[in-house]
C-alpha cells in the first residue's frame, strides 16, 4: 500500500526526490529567513536576497523573483486600500486633501511592509518546488 505522506528525511542531507515543504518554506519566505533552514537571514538589504545562506550554506543565488513580488504587492494593496478608500469617502465626507494624504501614507505604508515578505515568499516558493537551480543543492 502506498502512502501519500512524503518521506521522513533521518538526518540534515535532502536528496533530489524529496518532498520538500512548500507551506514551510514560504512561510521562513515571509519572515525574510532561509527557506531551508528558517535560521540565517535571506535579505542582504531591503530587497537584496543574499548569495547563500550564512548559516547552512544554502545556495540562493538562483531564485528568479523577478516582478512577481511587486504585482502581488499592487493587487493586495489595491484590493484591500480601493474599498477602505470607498468607504471612508461615503461614510466620513473628509477633505479631499486629506482623504488623498490618508491613504497615500496608507498604500506606501502597506506596499513597504509586503514586498521583502512577499519576494521572501516566492524564495521560498521557488526553493520548495526546485526551480531555477534549487534542486540541484541541497
Amino acid at each position: 500500500m502506498l502512502s501519500d505522506t512524503p518521506p521522513i528525511l533521518t538526518d540534515e542531507t535532502d536528496y533530489e526526490g524529496s518532498d520538500r515543504d512548500v507551506r514551510g518554506a514560504m512561510l521562513r519566505g515571509w519572515k525574510r529567513t532561509c527557506p531551508n533552514c528558517g535560521r540565517g537571514p535571506l535579505m542582504k538589504s531591503y530587497l537584496a536576497v543574499r548569495d547563500s545562506c550564512p548559516v547552512c550554506d544554502q545556495e540562493l543565488h538562483h531564485h528568479r523573483a523577478d516582478d512577481g513580488p511587486a504585482y502581488l504587492t499592487i493587487l493586495i494593496v489595491g484590493h484591500l486600500m480601493a474599498p477602505a478608500l470607498i468607504w471612508a469617502f461615503t461614510e466620513f465626507r473628509p477633505d479631499p486633501m486629506v482623504l488623498a494624504s490618508t491613504f497615500t501614507v496608507g498604500c506606501v505604508g502597506l506596499s513597504l511592509y509586503l514586498l521583502p515578505r512577499l519576494k521572501g515568499a516566492i524564495v521560498g516558493l521557488q526553493w520548495a518546488k526546485r526551480l531555477h537551480g534549487f534542486g540541484t543543492s541541497g
